[in-house]
């Protein structure tokens, strides 16, 4: 098992929808940001599904949505950036537009790692996480080769590879980011700044501090179990991938 990668430079995480990246790399993200790394994140869909609420407003919530990801951003650290493709919710699909829009932005931003979900793991059910992950793989094979996407060179973007590409929720880590309480801390404030998703991912009703703190002690322990894996208190887990093969 591998602990830390080098400081990167840049970063940029993909995530299905609001929330995503702080669930799968938020406390990576802030060590990296701490560290002096760019950090950027691309939010794939718009959120329009995450409600229970029936009669909800959906223009709304897309908007509350949209805020909510970029207040959680700048609590992973201050001058993160965050950016959008703006599918619809529950209708990703890895097609050749969402792949070059995906590989311009790696040309654009140039990023030494990659982060996104790991498609291949089992019995995952959720259709954007797994498209999801299929486009951020296909995106980086695209952005490194240069007849991908040619009309990408009018624009004056060239073709780049990250030096590393990690799939956060895998099943087969090989990677152990060792993170600290400041960084989870991090971590579980991000992830509370997306409100409206308290109830249907976080267990919180109406905001109370018991459940707020409930679901921290989750988080912690989820970081426990991650940093087990290479004798470190607190970890991420990844699966690490070359992007040169």
């Amino acid at each position: 098992m591998r602990v830390d990668l080098p400081f990167p430079a840049r970063v940029l995480a993909i995530g299905a929808h609001p929330d995503d990246v702080e669930f799968g790399c938020g406390a990576t993200l802030a060590k990296w940001g701490d560290a002096g790394a760019d950090i950027h994140l691309l939010v794939c869909t718009d959120g329009s599904k995450g409600t229970w609420d029936p009669e909800a407003d959906i223009d709304q919530l897309i908007q509350r949505r949209h805020t909510e990801q970029q207040a959680a951003a700048q609590l992973l650290h201050p001058t993160a950036t965050v950016h959008h493709l703006m599918a619809v919710d529950g209708e990703l699909a890895t097609t050749r537009e969402h792949r070059g829009d995906v590989a311009r932005l790696l040309r654009m931003i140039q990023p030494t790692v990659v982060l996104g979900h790991d498609p291949w793991r089992r019995w995952r059910m959720h259709p954007d996480h797994r498209a999801a992950g299929f486009l951020t793989i296909d995106a980086v094979v695209a952005a490194r080769d240069p007849h991908y996407h040619r009309e990408h060179l009018t624009e004056g973007l060239q073709p780049h590879r990250p030096e590393s590409l990690l799939l956060f929720e895998c099943e087969t880590p090989n990677l152990v980011e060792n993170v600290d309480e400041r960084h989870l801390t991090a971590k579980v404030d991000a992830l509370l700044a997306h409100r409206s998703q308290h109830e249907t991912t976080m267990g919180i009703l109406d905001d109370q501090s018991d459940q707020r703190q409930a679901f921290a002690r989750r988080m912690n322990q989820q970081a426990r179990d991650h940093g087990r894996l290479a004798g470190v208190r607190f970890g991420e887990a990844f699966r690490w991938m070359d992007p040169a093969r």
